[in-house]
């Protein structure tokens, strides 16, 4: 899949950045889509992925090494800031806040769920 990076309009948007990666429309229309300018939900990153047909499994994996991560992921990174949604597609960190990575960006604990189109 091809991923247009998308920066976080506000330190509040991760959450809508990723959708907008995943699903390759607008911020705007994702925060139009939600009706929330701030701080996304699991529930909300759920519901607006199966509603434009993106399959998003139901159980969170903790990882430890890009190696164990599917082809694509919604990733839930605890950072030194905050808790933080993030993605990872082919083998490429697309991160909302710290832009195209190798690897994770700073975190503790890391979570995933699966994203397949």
């Amino acid at each position: 899949m091809d991923i247009k990076y998308i920066h976080e309009p506000t330190d509040l948007q991760c959450g809508q950045a990723v959708l907008a990666m995943v699903l390759g429309v607008s911020v705007d229309e994702i925060i139009d889509h939600l009706g929330n300018d701030k701080e996304t939900t699991l529930k909300e990153m759920k519901d607006t992925f199966r509603s434009y047909g993106v399959y998003v499994s139901d159980e969170r994996i903790l990882v430890h090494d890009r190696s164990e991560l599917p082809e694509m992921c919604l990733l839930s990174l605890e950072t030194p800031r905050c808790w933080h949604w993030s993605l990872y597609c082919s083998g490429t960190f697309y991160d909302p806040e710290h832009g195209v990575m190798d690897d994770f960006p700073d975190s503790n604990r890391r979570y995933y769920w699966t994203l397949s189109i």
